[in-house]
């Protein structure tokens, strides 16, 4: 497949009074036209400051892009032009905010948002961007479209806000739509329409998704690979199927087992022993070794590499050599 990003090396380190905070510390992916890579992980692991670092959404200061690459179209996102980076953000890559609520603006009815996200990126009339605006409500399946476009974002419920927020990122058909936990506010009728939609997009526009959950019964409905994230980087990326069945980082092991199984009779799931590292005071070494069980000598010093386990699973952990195989 033809690859339209790649991700180098990213670090992105916010300068605090209480230290540096290493919220993305050296992400590497690609992503395919057509394609739903999915970034998976807990909370605090990175996952959306890596995002909003793919189009430098970030406050800056004292957020900081350090190093890496951000390749799209034959550019450079980390620094190119801010007239250039303008013309990508919202046009050819697209994002839908976590928090609708926050994300929209409470004083501007929802029509007004979604024209002047098409007047900011093409020319068209009023009536024309009216026009686009309300057919992009319908194709997301809003009840009354037409008087969906008068509403402010207070008379929306929480699923409609979340959907209109999708229609505005779609407003410029966009090459590559970044999903930031769409489903987190909503219930899980309104969950169930938002995949839909969402694989409908990917579907029938061929469109590529970055889709950012730590819902991994997500992962395995939408993703065709997903990357998993701890500590600011990528451990292990693989197709879902392969991270499903045949995780090969202890971390994606752990993230798996603590998945709810109705056929076994485990009272009490299982858990990651222990808590995400601070960011300002990573541990040396595999920033995981603090919660794992197969923790060597190895990796309390030395910094894992990613290796092939297979044409298609890279890992990044100290288990496996640099031909991919298992250490006994």
């Amino acid at each position: 497949m033809n690859t339209i990003l790649e991700v180098s090396n990213l670090k992105t380190w916010f300068y605090t009074r209480r230290g540096i905070v290493k919220a993305v510390n050296g992400v590497d992916f690609d992503l395919s036209q057509g394609e739903c890579l999915c970034l998976v992980g807990e909370s605090g692991c990175g996952k959306s400051v890596t995002a909003l670092s793919l189009l430098r959404l970030f406050d800056s200061p004292p957020g900081r892009i350090v190093s890496g690459e951000v390749m799209y179209d034959g550019i450079d996102l980390t620094n190119c032009p801010v007239e250039r980076i303008r013309q990508v953000r919202g046009k050819e890559i697209a994002m839908v905010f976590q928090n609708a609520q926050s994300a929209l603006n409470p004083v501007f009815t929802i029509g007004d948002q979604i024209m002047e996200q098409i007047d900011a990126h093409g020319r068209y009339s009023r009536a024309e961007a009216r026009k686009k605006a309300l057919l992009l409500l319908d194709e997301m399946n809003i009840p009354q479209a037409d008087n969906a476009l008068n509403m402010y974002p207070h008379q929306m419920s929480g699923g409609m806000k979340q959907r209109a927020m999708i229609a505005m990122s779609l407003s410029c058909n966009p090459a590559i739509l970044i999903a930031d936990e769409p489903t987190t506010a909503v219930d899980v009728t309104i969950r169930a329409q938002i995949m839909f939609i969402l694989q409908e997009l990917k579907t029938r526009r061929n469109m590529s998704i970055i889709f950012i959950t730590h819902d991994l019964s997500l992962v395995r409905e939408i993703g065709d690979r997903a990357a998993v994230i701890y500590g600011g980087k990528v451990v292990e990326i693989a197709p879902v199927e392969t991270i499903l069945t045949n995780p090969s980082h202890p971390y994606t092991r752990g993230l798996i087992a603590c998945l709810p199984d109705i056929s076994t009779d485990l009272k009490r799931l299982p858990s990651i022993p222990g808590n995400t590292p601070n960011p300002i005071d990573l541990p040396a070494g595999c920033t995981f070794h603090p919660r794992c069980k197969d923790v060597m000598d190895v990796c309390r010093s030395n910094e894992p590499v990613f290796v092939n386990i297979s044409g298609v699973q890279r890992v990044a952990c100290h288990l496996y050599d640099n031909a991919g195989a298992y250490r006994a």
